[in-house]
């Protein structure tokens, strides 16, 4: 289900230069690599965490401040704060000082021309990008990023499991954000990488949403961009193709802290949270509140939780 948040989310990884350069400050020489414990013991120093305006980062930031809370640590919440240009300043003046990020946008906030596009290369590339007062623990396997998504009816018919399989179905329509016909991972990319080029590309304003998802359904395109984490996959029964070449970069969700707040345990609370996160579940969990239960994101978050035996 679409949201303001989805564009905003698009939107946040293309940022001005002089912006980034402002923002940005010394980077450190590993700043994944574990800093010396701080005061920042369970119930000593507060933590704020904040999230992006849109309902999985909401999702995402419950998790945080409940297993934390959990865990014996004083917590208040910040939500829905708008884009990077927001929330890495508040995260530097300490208004809030713990994010639920994701590794590819948050490198490519830093670095505009970064090319990584593993999990392990993006996050490599982070330990030398992201600024010495910040700290990125580790990533989840769950990941919310564009993807190319065709319909299981249109997959079982013409054999596609992968990306480089959209040659058997061409010429085609794809369906996606005016944006995608020029970025790299979009038209251009398709015809470079998996040497896919006869395209014809329909702009669709809604970033992955309603419309895009009704065009694809619809077939008046045959194969849409839509996000990873989207409940639509599982309601509107689609397919992602599989991307062996990594055309698109990896957006693992990881915490993303003020540095003054580290502790082992705080990294050790929030690494268990991201060990147990799977795209599957973001997809449940964002169908529960953004769906027809319209579930509270704190009551979802705290359900999962549970579930996973995180809060005990």
């Amino acid at each position: 289900m679409f949201t303001a948040g989805r564009k905003t989310r698009v939107l946040a990884g293309v940022v001005a230069i002089g912006a980034i350069v402002a923002l940005s400050g010394c980077a450190t020489s590993d700043p994944t690599k574990a800093a010396p414990d701080s005061t920042s013991k369970a119930g000593s120093t507060p933590i704020v965490v904040g999230s992006f305006n849109f309902p999985e980062s909401e999702i995402l930031g419950n998790m945080y401040a409940l297993a934390l809370k959990h865990a014996g640590f004083t917590v208040t919440t910040k939500f829905n704060l708008g884009p990077r240009q927001t929330t890495i300043p508040a995260l530097k003046d300490g208004s809030i000082n713990l994010m639920p990020e994701y590794n590819g946008n948050l490198l490519f906030f830093y670095d505009t021309k970064a090319t990584a596009k593993t999990t392990a290369d993006v996050d490599a590339a982070l330990k030398t990008e992201v600024p010495s007062d910040f700290q990125v623990l580790k990533p989840s396997p769950a990941e919310d990023k564009d993807a190319y998504v065709v319909t299981q009816a249109e997959a079982a018919k013409n054999g596609l499991t992968s990306i480089a399989d959209l040659s058997k179905i061409q010429p085609f329509t794809l369906g996606a954000n005016p944006q995608f016909g020029t970025l790299p991972y979009g038209i251009p990319g398709l015809k470079s990488t998996y040497g896919v080029d006869k395209v014809t590309f329909k702009s669709i304003e809604d970033y992955g949403g309603p419309d895009t998802v009704k065009a694809l359904v619809d077939n008046a395109v045959q194969v849409a961009d839509i996000y990873t984490t989207s409940p639509d996959l599982v309601t509107k029964k689609l397919l992602v193709l599989k991307d062996p070449k990594n055309l698109i970069a990896a957006q693992n969700v990881l915490p993303f802290l003020n540095k003054k707040i580290y502790s082992k345990k705080l990294a050790s609370v929030l690494n268990e949270v991201s060990a147990k996160l799977t795209t599957d579940d973001l997809i449940a969990l964002r169908n529960r509140v953004e769906g027809s239960e319209k579930a509270q994101a704190a009551t979802a978050a705290k359900e999962w939780l549970t579930k996973e035996g995180l809060l005990k």
